[in-house]
């Protein structure tokens, strides 16, 4: 069976494991950026009431802003201490939710009508194997939304050179860049699912004023959502 780790990247992440919540931390960007790509989770479905499933959860960031915002969510993580500062965090916030430290393969509940799975793809070493876990467990009717890099040299220059060895806006080695996905390979992917493409979007950051906007380029960052065929 086909895995969903790679352990040098569920590594990666571990090193930071207690400064997920430190808005000036390492992982800060995903704080920068998680209004937009609410934003556009929402312009899409309505979270209060929805039960979602945040595939790759990591600390907590968007999950918990989704439970915020009324949904039902459980996040999905392969990282021990993630999922933790996941849990102390919400619990600190008084927020409820569910979190469960396991690989998608072995994760079995009742479908979802909203699945997000951000920021995760170009971390693990068989997307398409993670894109048909969520396809399992997404609802019939039900919308997934991705987020991921595109093969670009300008992500390329922006992503890895200028936001990791730069500006310093990441960790070092954050990001391989052969790793990185075209839309059109990730749209092939979920089209063979019978999932199919209603949105893309580019996702631009924007380092002096810690802000991210959606854009019409996606030779990035982007977001896709599609819907289930079924």
């Amino acid at each position: 069976m086909a895995s969903s780790i790679d352990l040098d990247e569920v590594a990666k992440f571990a090193r930071h494991a207690s400064e997920w919540w430190a808005p000036d931390g390492p992982l800060h960007t995903l704080h920068d950026i998680n209004p937009a790509r609410l934003g556009y989770i929402e312009s899409h479905v309505t979270l209060k009431g929805q039960r979602v499933l945040d595939i790759g959860c990591g600390g907590g960031i968007l999950a918990e802003s989704m439970a915020r915002h009324g949904a039902i969510v459980t996040g999905l993580d392969v990282e021990p201490d993630a999922i933790a500062a996941a849990q102390q965090h919400a619990a600190a916030e008084q927020v409820q939710m569910t979190y469960v430290c396991q690989p998608v393969e072995y994760f079995v509940a009742e479908p979802f009508p909203i699945i997000t799975c951000m920021e995760m793809l170009e971390h693990v070493p068989e997307p398409q194997f993670i894109l048909e876990q969520a396809a399992r467990l997404l609802a019939p009717g039900g919308y997934l939304f991705l987020s991921t890099i595109n093969r670009t040299f300008q992500a390329y220059a922006s992503v890895v050179f200028a936001a990791e060895y730069v500006l310093d806006l990441l960790p070092r080695q954050t990001h391989d860049y052969q790793r990185f996905i075209k839309p059109s390979e990730l749209a092939a992917i979920v089209r063979s699912l019978d999932l199919e493409v209603i949105g893309l979007t580019g996702l631009a950051y924007h380092p002096w004023s810690r802000t991210a906007s959606l854009v019409a380029s996606v030779s990035e960052n982007y977001v896709l959502v599609c819907r289930s065929c079924i």
